[in-house]
């Protein structure tokens, strides 16, 4: 089996460098590696991507790029010049969205791994149906897997509830990031579709992303390798 590394991904949802860099100050770059989203990367810039990894993490910079294909192909190269481990697109922009987005990255030597995004987890059924799409998001996701997998993805970021049919699917290669993963002892917040960590794991998710029951937590070192230590066991 492949070393997938660290497979849990810290959301740091934090407004502003100062407060990020405190709690990641307090990580350990063994139990995790860092998601940087864009709330963040507006407040603070490139700058925190490089403040993180002089601190020895890698980072998933979680911008969800969905524009134009020639905007989104030269994002990814900027995103690709600043070291990030992953970077992802909204598969809804398309075939020839995501394929450009792949060229972007056709002359990195140590390119970051490119996922897209497929149905958002704090989405379900019924906000489908408002946006007039009449399938499951279970049939959404696996509808834009495949065609993300088409266009030379790595592989996707779906809920854990959806791992499962799309390693059988796609193959085991094809990666799976999931956010929407809460402990047991967390509160369920806007997320409406979760799973606990081992849960996760179980159903196949090869990454994890937990945001605020580490980053809120008393003790954010102490959160963050219980939950790692908790899916290295599975």
């Amino acid at each position: 089996m492949i070393d997938l590394g660290p497979r849990l991904l810290v959301a740091l949802d934090y407004d502003n460098a100062e407060q990020c860099l405190k709690t990641v100050q307090q990580l350990n770059p063994k139990d995790c590696r860092l998601k940087i989203g864009k709330e963040l990367f507006t407040a603070a810039g490139p700058s925190i991507v490089n403040a993180v990894q002089a601190l020895g993490f890698e980072v998933f910079l979680d911008l969800k790029f969905h524009d134009i294909p020639n905007t989104v192909a030269g994002a990814i190269n900027s995103a690709a010049n600043l070291g990030v481990w992953m970077v992802n697109v909204h598969a809804l922009g398309g075939e020839r969205m995501m394929v450009a987005a792949r060229n972007a990255l056709a002359s990195f030597q140590q390119r970051p791994q490119l996922i897209a995004v497929t149905v958002l987890t704090s989405m379900d059924a019924s906000d489908l149906a408002g946006i007039g799409i009449q399938e499951t998001p279970e049939q959404v996701v696996a509808r834009l897997a495949r065609l993300a997998q088409q266009s030379g993805m790595d592989g996707v970021v779906c809920s854990a509830m959806e791992t499962a049919q799309m390693k059988q699917a796609l193959g085991n290669a094809f990666l799976t990031v999931t956010p929407g993963i809460r402990p047991v002892s967390a509160a369920q917040g806007d997320q409406r579709r979760v799973v606990t960590p081992e849960q996760a794991i179980q159903n196949g998710s090869d990454y994890i992303v937990v945001g605020r029951p580490i980053t809120q937590a008393a003790d954010p070192a102490a959160a963050c390798a219980a939950i790692a230590s908790s899916i290295r066991a599975e």
